[in-house]
Formats: C-alpha cells, structure tokens, sequence
C-alpha cells in the first residue's frame, strides 16, 4: 500500500498538502496533479459531504498524493466511512483533551489498536491486503486549535497511536482574543503554536499547520514543522482571477 506522505517523512522530508474545499470531480482532479504529497478533502468548513468526497477520491485516484480528509467533528461513523471509501488519514477538528485525542485515534485503528469497524467496502478494494496494512498506514492528526487545547498539547501529543498534530491559526486565534487569519506574525499565538511544535517534537509525532504563503511554509518547515497545507482551493482560485482581472483593468 502506498503511502506518500509516509514515504516523504520516511526521507527526513517536509510534506505539501493540498485543500479542497470545491465539490467538484474536476477541481480536485486538476489539484491532485500538482505534485502535492497529500490532498485533504474538507467536509468542515468546505461545501463537501460524504458522498462528494467519495467520488472525488475517485477522480483523484490516479495521483499519487495521500488521500484524507477533515472530518465535521469528532464522530466515530464519519471517521470510519471515509477511512472504508478510501482515505488513507484523516484531520480530526478541535481536539481539546487527551480523552478526545484518544476517542478520535481509536476510531481509525483496528483492534487492537483502536476500536474502528471492519468493512472497507471501498479501501479493500483499491488496496491490497488493506486489513492487515491499515493500522500502519492509516493517519491520524489532531487539530490543536484552541487555548484549551494548547495547554493541554503535552498529554494530547502523547496519545498512543496519533500520527501527529495539525494547528489551525485562525480558531486559535479567536481564542486568544485576536483576529482570525493564517501566517501568523510574532505575538502570543506564534508562542501558543511553537509550544505545541514542542509538544509534538518532544513526544516524537508529526506537526502540521494550515499557511497561506509559499515563504510562511518555508518558515515553518525551517522550525521543524513537518507539514504544511497551501491555502486551499478556492483562495488560490480567488487569488489568480482577482489578480488576473485587475491586471487587465488596471
């Protein structure tokens, strides 16, 4: 079973993720050609549901990207489905406790790891001897996105099978009394979000952030971030049609 975004790590490499927050076949497609190590799906905060991310991995299923996806909320049958239709991680949003940290890891292993139910009706198929190859496979990364959960990171970091951390800026933020937004400049979340790198560092995990600029990213990898996501779809798409209409209005 493939697995690039392991195999990047594997070669003491930083990894790319891409976003998806368009439901479209065709948008996801185009993304996953472009030489990211992963691409999320986003049934968050994007306009996906399940079944839209089932055939979008579907259309991107001659990439060699990881697939995962951000799930709604900590919920078991969620996790599971779209770990059977074929994702390979998934980014559970605000985890506040190492109890939530181990409810969201248990639901993507099998026993005895975990307590995830057998039935990869799409996974058993695509890959092979998947039952047996899932728990070391499978990711699982935890979003640390609030001041709660910042102070908690040492005990959310050390639960037994997470694959890693992933900040979320903009909720961390808010919870800090400031506004939303990704590319943080030095202040008391660039400490909150360097505390929980620590975390994870000392605990021997993964740690991801979401970042909007090309040279944050760069930044990021140079403190000892091991994975970045580039804005998402629809911003990058924004951002090269505002710019290109301006241009030709200016």
């Amino acid at each position: 079973m493939k697995n690039r975004l392991r195999e990047t790590w594997a070669a003491g490499k930083p990894a790319l993720n891409g976003w998806l927050g368009i439901p479209s076949t065709f948008s996801a497609e185009i993304m996953s050609k472009q030489d990211f190590d992963s691409i999320t799906i986003d049934l968050q905060h994007g306009l996906n549901d399940y079944a839209g991310a089932v055939q979008m991995m579907q259309a991107m299923s001659a990439s060699d990207a990881t697939m995962m996806c951000r799930v709604p909320w900590l919920e078991a049958g969620i996790i599971m489905k779209l770990l059977d239709a074929g994702a390979l991680g998934i980014i559970c949003p605000m985890i506040n406790s190492r109890e939530e940290a181990e409810r969201f890891v248990g639901a993507t292993l099998y026993d005895p790891d975990g307590y995830r139910s057998s039935g990869p009706v799409r996974a058993g198929v695509i890959y092979p001897d998947y039952h047996n190859q899932a728990n070391k496979q499978v990711l699982s990364l935890a979003m640390i996105e609030t001041q709660r959960a910042v102070e908690r990171a040492d005990e959310i970091c050390s639960t037994p099978g997470l694959t890693g951390i992933y900040v979320g800026p903009s909720d961390l933020a808010i919870t800090y009394g400031e506004d939303p937004g990704l590319d943080r400049k030095p202040g008391v979340v660039c400490d909150a979000i360097q505390h929980v790198l620590k975390c994870a560092k000392d605990a021997g995990i993964k740690a991801g952030l979401h970042c909007m600029a090309p040279s944050y990213i760069k930044q990021m990898y140079e403190t000892g971030f091991n994975f970045a996501s580039l804005s998402n779809d629809v911003r990058l798409l924004t951002q090269i049609v505002s710019g290109q209409v301006a241009e030709v209005r200016s």
